[in-house]
């Protein structure tokens, strides 16, 4: 009786805060690596004019979410896809400035993610695509003794809050996030 009125004492100091999430566009299955990615401050595109040598070059999403190209100026990156982005940039170009432009862009270095916490080496790391959690942690080195393997707290670019997932190995870290790794009680 004294074993059960322990436990449930126990189940309750764990229970504050919210449930943790262990389901929802975070958690991809194996094979699910293809992204949507949108543009974000930090991002580093590589832009491709073709027979434009001077035009082609790599170029930074600023921090008031434009890139600035060559002859055209400002083009908005902030929210949209490398192929929008590239499509009006193709657009500006060909308007009054190149005959049939043929642009492409590729983004060749992520905004970073953040890992804080219980890891050997909490820091700022470049973002890979497809990255999970396991991922995340081996670049910060891994989890130090006193880690909660079993939930993270995770805080989306742009958000205010942080949301608590359970640890699994399909769970998705985005460039921008914050990942916190607490400390186990026991």
């Amino acid at each position: 009786m004294m074993l059960l009125a322990a436990a449930a004492t126990l189940a309750s100091c764990g229970g504050k805060g919210p449930a943790p999430i262990s389901s929802g566009e975070r958690f991809s299955t194996a094979g699910d690596v293809v992204e949507d990615y949108r543009l974000g401050v930090g991002d580093r595109l590589r832009v491709i004019v073709y027979r434009e040598a001077d035009l082609t070059g790599e170029y930074a999403v600023a921090a008031d979410g434009n890139v600035s190209l060559p002859l055209i100026g400002n083009v908005k990156a902030l929210g949209r896809s490398v192929d929008d982005f590239a499509r009006e940039a193709q657009a500006r170009y060909g308007d009054g400035y190149l005959r049939e432009p043929k642009l492409s862009a590729s983004v060749i270095n992520y905004r970073p993610f953040f890992i804080l916490g219980e890891v050997d080496t909490p820091g700022q790391y470049p973002y890979t695509i497809g990255m999970t959690l396991p991922m995340a942690v081996a670049t910060a080195k891994g989890y130090t003794p006193r880690a909660d393997r079993g939930t993270v707290r995770i805080k989306r670019l742009g958000a205010v809050e942080e949301e608590v997932y359970r640890v699994a190995p399909e769970l998705r870290i985005y460039p921008g996030d914050t990942v916190r790794v607490g400390e186990r009680f026991f």
